[in-house]
């Protein structure tokens, strides 16, 4: 490996060596090519881990009850992704042998009322950190189709009890449900809101997204959101965006927008950039694959919309991935009858832009990862698991791939596949983050070694379970889980990621002048100014 020249100061280093004399280390890894995104130290190290945490990173030789020697390799913050749906251990399973060491869904999230039990039933029997939001679709579901879903992975059976969720407007009594089973999901520690707007388009009125939005500012959290009009064109997406970064601002609230990867990525790119220089925590993601994965009865993708409105074709943009076809017309009007829900591939951006996606600053890298359906044991080969769209298996590998292919800095894509989310995260407040994302002395030891010239991705879209080659060791909380590029069975050291339950609820039911959708008539105090009046004619 050609030799790096390291950057770290001599007082940091110093001191490193004082703290590497003082005790042996319960895991050490040796000789690697140790890369900080947040401070940009770059430099062949070893690194002491001690309880969970980096202990030290040194030059000096440091011996530990294991070693893992890391010649020729990279050691990195293990990658955070925050917007991953199939939240079981086979999931997870892939997700590691993607070097991912914390997997949040941001964007769909589970029911709030179900949200202690989420994170209960995964306590002490999960092999990475785990974390939701809590689902704006899913309160929709239980309130206006009386369906429920535990997670994205059922996401099927609300989705198949009625068509209230995504295309009726709430009255005010069911609004105020809605807001409540919300709130009640932030109270028991959620991250956030994850609302799938994009599929809500018709039944989620402005107001009634703001109101969403708000029921996350009252608790300081971020709501990630698929945009109103995702998939869209360059002047619809846009516009999705600035509804919810326009929401957040007014609130004083963190957003995500989620997978902005389509058609007007570049304005959505220049508002977040932006704000982010004026302070704001708000901030987008990507996944880089110039085709994405949904639900084939999702709205958009309804004739009038994806044929008549934005000009696709199915024969060219609409794939099954259990038969490699793609559709017509015809096929999408059987299926849709008799599998609605069926999970297809959505051909939609030019192949040359998704390298583009790895050069963004301040944007995330999340897969977006796709529940396959099913209940598959954590030992089921992975060429005997269906077609799925390849994010699953190897959105973090294809970025490192593609950056390599494509010469961008490695650090770059570190940032994308672990700080950014990290630092935004943490920003709200959230201390797990604080924490992760980081190769720093303190830090949880959260960790991915892999071969920068050799890791690649294997999932395609013929065959979109391959796990990712070329990461031989993924370090949770200071334990080794894929050891030899093999993922440990039994070895559960995931924490999760999410806030402290709180006791009283922060939620106001709205009355009916708060549910109208147009602007409150009576002038109104906003923080002490002066009231609103009508414009002063002279």
């Amino acid at each position: 490996m050609k030799k790096i020249i390291s950057r770290f100061s001599c007082v940091f280093l110093c001191v490193l060596a004082v703290s590497a004399m003082a005790a042996d280390y319960d895991l050490v890894i040796n000789n690697g090519r140790v890369m900080d995104p947040e401070t940009n130290d770059d430099a062949v190290a070893n690194v002491g881990i001690k309880d969970g945490k980096i202990a030290v990173i040194t030059k000096e030789k440091i011996t530990g009850k294991e070693t893992i020697d890391a010649t020729g390799l990279v050691v990195a913050p293990g990658f955070i992704d925050e917007h991953f749906h199939w939240t079981r251990p086979m999931g997870y399973k892939l997700g590691l042998r993607d070097g991912v060491t914390s997997a949040m869904d941001l964007e769909m999230g589970t029911l709030g009322t179900y949200v202690d039990q989420w994170y209960k039933d995964r306590e002490g029997k999960t092999q990475l950190n785990y974390g939701c939001a809590t689902s704006h679709e899913f309160a929709r579901s239980l309130i206006l189709d009386g369906a429920t879903a535990y997670d994205t992975p059922e996401a099927q059976k609300s989705r198949g009890a009625g068509d209230g969720w995504s295309n009726r407007k709430p009255n005010l009594e069911e609004g105020n449900k809605i807001l409540q089973v919300l709130d009640d999901g932030l109270r028991a520690g959620a991250i956030g809101i994850g609302s799938t707007l994009g599929y809500m388009r018709e039944g989620v009125t402005a107001r009634e997204m703001f109101e969403v939005q708000k029921v996350a500012a009252n608790y300081g959290r971020q709501t990630g959101v698929h945009l109103r009009f995702t998939p869209g064109d360059a002047t619809t997406e846009p516009v999705g965006a600035q509804e919810v970064l326009a929401n957040a601002l007014a609130l004083g609230a963190p957003a995500i927008i989620c997978h902005f990867n389509n058609p007007g990525w570049d304005v959505i790119q220049e508002l977040l950039v932006r704000l982010q220089r004026r302070g704001y925590n708000v901030w987008g993601e990507i996944y880089p694959y110039r085709a994405g994965s949904t639900a084939l009865n999702a709205v958009f993708l309804q004739p009038e919309t994806w044929l008549d409105k934005l000009g696709y074709k199915y024969e060219d943009t609409l794939m099954d991935p259990a038969t490699e076809k793609f559709y017509t017309r015809q096929m999408y009007e059987a299926d849709i009858k008799k599998d609605p829900t069926k999970i297809v591939i959505v051909y939609k951006m030019p192949e040359e832009d998704v390298a583009k996606w790895l050069t963004l600053s301040g944007v995330a890298m999340a897969s977006d990862g796709m529940p396959i359906p099913g209940d598959w044991a954590w030992d089921t080969p992975y060429d005997k698991l269906p077609n799925t769209h390849p994010r699953t298996a190897g959105a973090h590998g294809a970025t490192l791939r593609l950056g390599r292919e494509h010469k961008i800095p490695l650090m770059q894509s570190l940032a994308q596949l672990s700080y950014i989310p990290a630092k935004h995260l943490g920003e709200m407040g959230l201390e797990v983050m604080k924490v992760r994302g980081r190769m720093q002395k303190g830090m949880a030891a959260d960790m991915v070694v892999f071969d920068p010239q050799n890791v690649k991705d294997n999932s395609t879209y013929a065959k979109g379970a391959l796990p990712t080659t070329g990461i031989p060791y993924v370090i949770v909380n200071g334990v080794v889980v894929v050891q030899d590029s093999k993922v440990l069975k039994d070895v559960n050291p995931g924490q999760p990621i999410r806030f402290e339950p709180e006791a009283k609820s922060r939620f106001q039911p709205l009355t009916k002048e708060g549910w109208r959708e147009t602007f409150l008539v009576a002038p109104v105090d906003f923080c002490g100014a002066a009231p609103l009046g009508p414009p002063q004619h002279h």
